[in-house]
């Protein structure tokens, strides 16, 4: 056997140079510097997207730094600059939508590409303290802003993170009087023109399920729904045994039961894709069609209903537009924009 001494020492890694084993150095601020033949300050801004840095700098530099393959020290750059070039994006995984997290969080990537941010994901527990999750990222220092949904009328995550000063972006709004940043979907207006479909159709016996109170769209889907059912002169059950939290096979049981009954709903909204879903198997498995004895009308922010038969009515929710709403918010939140300007109301897209 050979002394361990005549064993090859040259390095499998392919990060190290086959000469002498060492590391192959890391490109600096310095290495794109001395590639491109500008000052290092001038490279930190161009990096840094300063607008004072012309548009053809930036692209000089930024190629250069991909050609080089230059990834920022984040640690470095926390140190000089108390940043962590992080945003924290605080997050319900399970949703009443398909393609929920993937659709919000590729909408928040393409306003975030090119500024050196990236995205982290805490999960938030519905029915827990959800406040602890946001003082923990901004005691920690975690992230330089958050974003977060499902909010309350006055959440507590709001209040805090408005006391600290902290950046942040709401998915949904709230009744503080103090303006803060927020997109959110028109709820409200979408219960109303989904009442107004259902009666388009013939349909007076109307039922719609909703989130659990406590939640803000919870109390804009029932003012647009009780509103226009009641300038209808029609009726619009809302359950007290199942929400839009509830589980599939809990709310496709209940309907079932409900439906089985003589003066079962002729009309449901769906809020959200699971359980428009679960709606319409509760309807096939009672030997109702869609179209003839009963009609449905469902948010969506997929495509999965074109691939369903009988079709229904939908309108969609664009969760895509919402997350790049929200990224761009955010970017301008930390620049010290003012929370007044930083408020969007999307509107739902009708299909029908």
């Amino acid at each position: 056997m050979k002394p361990l001494t005549d064993r090859p020492t040259t390095p499998a890694d392919p990060l190290l140079r086959r000469a002498g084993g060492r590391a192959k150095s890391r490109p600096t601020l310095r290495t794109i510097a001395a590639e491109t033949g500008l000052a290092v300050t001038t490279v930190s801004r161009a990096l840094a997207l300063d607008p004072q840095i012309k548009a053809s700098t930036r692209d000089l530099v930024r190629a250069a730094a991909d050609r080089l393959g230059y990834v920022p020290d984040r640690a470095a750059q926390r140190l000089r600059t108390g940043r962590t070039r992080v945003v924290q994006l605080v997050l319900n995984l399970d949703h009443e939508f398909l393609g929920f997290t993937h659709e919000l969080i590729g909408g928040l990537s393409d306003a975030l590409t090119g500024t050196g941010y990236s995205v982290t994901i805490f999960p938030d527990i519905l029915g827990s303290d959800r406040l602890s999750s946001v003082r923990r990222i901004v005691e920690a220092r975690l992230g330089d802003g958050v974003i977060f949904n499902r909010t309350e009328p006055f959440d507590p995550r709001v209040r805090y993170l408005l006391e600290q000063g902290f950046p942040f972006v709401s998915h949904g709004r709230t009744e503080f009087s103090a303006p803060h940043p927020w997109v959110d979907y028109d709820n409200e207006a979408f219960a109303r023109l989904a009442v107004e479909r259902l009666i388009a159709r013939g349909r007076k016996r109307l039922m719609i399920v909703l989130p659990p109170a406590n939640f803000s769209f919870a109390q804009h889907l029932r003012w647009g729904a009780v509103a226009a059912a009641k300038a209808a002169g029609i009726s619009c059950e809302i359950p007290e045994a199942i929400s839009l939290d509830t589980s599939a096979a809990e709310t496709m049981a209940w309907l079932r039961q409900r439906l089985s009954q003589p003066d079962r709903p002729d009309g449901i909204i769906g809020v959200g894709e699971v359980s428009a879903m679960a709606a319409l198997a509760a309807i096939s498995d009672c030997g109702l069609v869609p179209g003839r004895e009963i009609d449905v009308v469902a948010k969506r922010a997929s495509a999965i209903f074109d691939l369903m038969r009988p079709r229904i009515d939908t309108m969609v929710e664009d969760l895509r537009l919402a997350g790049r709403s929200m990224g761009e918010m955010l970017l301008r939140a930390m620049a010290g924009e003012e929370p007044s300007r930083l408020q969007v109301l999307h509107q739902p897209l009708v299909d029908f």
